[in-house]
């Protein structure tokens, strides 16, 4: 635990010096639970990031060069970062090594204003049981799980929650404590666990993203860049743009693929097909009233003056134009009669 060594003495030291002392960057092994941090600028927010499920690593895994989940993204970002990569397939979060690490560590961070916290399920989990501890002052959540409780969520009836009671969940920090963070947590409401888990976290800014699902759509969504542009602008700004989050998700909706893969990732619950099929259907209507909007706005008369001008020369080019204009105003009269004269 050399961080909490190097910060005892760094805390004594003026402002100017602290500074004077950065960047400083390291890692520790705390029992089954990998951190990394990388201090650059006291004036400058601190992140703390935990791994989801499915970032499975294994201590023999771990090198001089491995970064923990989000650990990059947060210095591309040009913040302080501290991130938690759990060990294994079933780490909640719960060993003692971490947790007595982080109480003596929140109160070595009193040089940082600003405190951030980032984490997707498993790693949401961890942020929104750990923010009062760290002291957070913002954090950004998506589909997390509240606790592994069972008589706090008797509704969690998923397999990793069975797993998940060789851990003590009537201790400290085995459920969320926010304390007085505030924030964001974005889920899929259509998926019934997601969705309760989410209404316990009473004091953040919900954001619903249907179909967004939860673990399989995930890796589909981060192919798009959905989780990393949120959070880039999360980091940067300590807040979501919700104007530009809703376009985001509008946009990502209207793409058939996005379907398509939800389809197949549900394909053994009818009832969530059912519910994907009606959205697909009204997204339809919507793509092509956002598609005719656009149209009207188009000035395709340029278009229409270049082929005229060329026509003759150009008979070719001139058609190629035009069914171009077509396409971005197919009732326009002028478009339909130039085209049928010179075919």
């Amino acid at each position: 635990m050399k961080l909490l060594y190097w910060l005892d003495e760094w805390l004594t030291l003026s402002c100017d010096e602290q500074q004077a002392k950065l960047p400083m960057s390291g890692g520790d092994l705390l029992g089954d639970v990998y951190v990394k941090y990388d201090f650059i600028d006291i004036n400058k927010p601190l992140l703390f990031t935990f791994s989801p499920a499915g970032t499975d690593v294994q201590e023999q895994d771990l090198h001089a060069d491995f970064a923990p989940w989000g650990y990059h993204l947060a210095q591309k970002q040009n913040v302080n970062v501290i991130a938690f990569q759990h060990l294994g397939k079933s780490n909640w979060f719960r060993n003692r090594n971490l947790i007595f690490f982080l109480e003596q560590l929140s109160p070595l961070l009193t040089s940082f204003k600003t405190r951030l916290g980032y984490g997707l399920s498993r790693g949401g989990f961890a942020v929104g049981a750990f923010a009062k501890l760290l002291k957070l002052d913002q954090v950004l959540l998506f589909h997390p799980v509240s606790t592994k409780n069972k008589s706090l969520v008797p509704w969690d009836d998923r397999s990793s929650t069975d797993i998940a009671q060789q851990y003590d969940w009537e201790g400290s920090y085995a459920d969320l404590d926010l304390g007085n963070a505030q924030g964001y947590i974005i889920y899929d409401p259509t998926n019934r666990i997601d969705r309760l888990h989410a209404k316990r976290y009473k004091q953040l800014n919900h954001l619903r993203v249907f179909g967004m699902g939860h673990g399989t759509h995930a890796t589909y969504l981060n192919k798009f860049g959905f989780y990393k542009q949120v959070a880039v602008d999360f980091m940067r700004h300590q807040q979501i743009d919700i104007a530009q989050f809703r376009l985001q998700t509008k946009t990502l909706r209207f793409k058939e693929d996005y379907y398509k893969r939800l389809n197949k990732a549900n394909k053994k619950s009818a009832h969530r097909l059912e519910l994907l099929s009606t959205a697909h259907n009204i997204l339809i209507d919507e793509k092509t009233a956002h598609v005719q909007e656009h149209q009207a706005s188009i000035d395709i008369q340029p278009l229409i003056d270049v082929a005229l001008k060329h026509q003759e020369q150009h008979p070719d080019d001139a058609i190629q134009l035009l069914e171009v204009a077509k396409q971005l105003a197919p009732n326009d009269p002028l478009v339909k009669h130039k085209l049928k004269e010179l075919e």
